[in-house]
């Protein structure tokens, strides 16, 4: 797990493709900069050696998500992103 805001770019694009290549299963990035959380699942390698993961998931900050591995255990987002005030 991280909490990207300033690191968002570093994390999508160095840490990616490391923790996919570790063996990592899921990796999420609280992104502050866009308000939700980015799920990644199921890392791969391709063709050229390149690592990744297949799936990418979105979860609004209005969400509940469960943990992975951790059925019984889930997380309310609304408690971890700052509701944005319209002024």
């Amino acid at each position: 797990m991280e909490v990207s805001e300033s690191s968002l770019n570093y994390d999508q694009d160095v840490k990616i493709p490391l923790y996919a290549k570790a063996g990592i299963s899921d990796y999420w990035i609280f992104n502050l900069f866009d308000n939700y959380l980015e799920c990644y699942s199921e890392p791969y390698q391709d063709t050229q050696g390149k690592y990744g993961y297949l799936n990418k998931r979105i979860v609004l900050p209005n969400k509940v998500i469960a943990l992975p591995c951790f059925s019984d255990l889930s997380l309310d987002l609304s408690r971890v992103f700052p509701r944005k005030l319209n002024y």
